[in-house]
């Protein structure tokens, strides 16, 4: 299995740290070409490649991890999905004087909004409602694992990152679909938001 990361922010760098620090690889990439990375993703850990955009996007499952405003950019140009899973990392919100603002969907859940700009991609909601420093750190605390929230319409995506999750020493809890998660885990408003959860099993 494959990873690839696009978005080489703080959530993004946060990924690829706790993806090295399982002892796996993956490939981040960003909007400047992977020139721009060389540095930063030595820094990331060991397995972690700075890579272009569309290389990062070939892998079998893909992060995408920018700022909401930039993500349908970040996604144009790349080659057919054909099925490849993307695990959705953002959320769709203003960053303003006040603090975070949910922008107007119009009701919809912002995974369905996504998945319509990655026409064949199997779109999974996941490791959205955790600061990036949550994140890179170890997941294992007070003898259980930090919990990841997730969501989405296909059910082998879903137990494919499940597993990935598991992996990465993390706790996997499924919400159900976009709609059913839509209140719970939208980031600033979700009753979930930042919530940092310890699965005792």
């Amino acid at each position: 299995m494959t990873i690839g990361i696009i978005g080489a922010g703080n959530i993004g760098q946060a990924l690829a740290k706790r993806i090295s620090s399982a002892g796996m690889e993956a490939s981040i990439s960003n909007s400047r070409g992977s020139e721009s990375l060389s540095s930063l993703a030595r820094e990331l850990g060991p397995g972690i490649k700075a890579a272009p955009r569309q290389d990062a996007a070939k892998a079998d499952i893909v992060f995408l991890a920018v700022p909401w405003a930039a993500h349908n950019e970040a996604v144009s140009d790349l080659p057919p999905w054909n099925g490849r899973i993307v695990i959705d990392a953002m959320n769709a919100v203003s960053h303003g004087p006040g603090g975070l603002a949910p922008l107007d969907l119009g009701g919809r859940p912002s995974s369905e909004v996504v998945a319509e700009h990655l026409p064949g991609a199997r779109v999974v909601k996941a490791f959205n409602t955790l600061p990036a420093a949550i994140l890179a750190s170890n997941p294992q605390e007070a003898g259980g694992r930090r919990v990841v929230f997730m969501s989405g319409v296909d059910q082998d995506a879903k137990a494919t990152v499940a597993q990935l999750i598991r992996e990465l020493g993390f706790a996997a809890i499924d919400l159900g679909d976009f709609e059913t998660s839509r209140k719970v885990q939208q980031v600033p408003d979700g009753a979930l938001a930042a919530v940092n959860l310890v699965r005792i099993a």
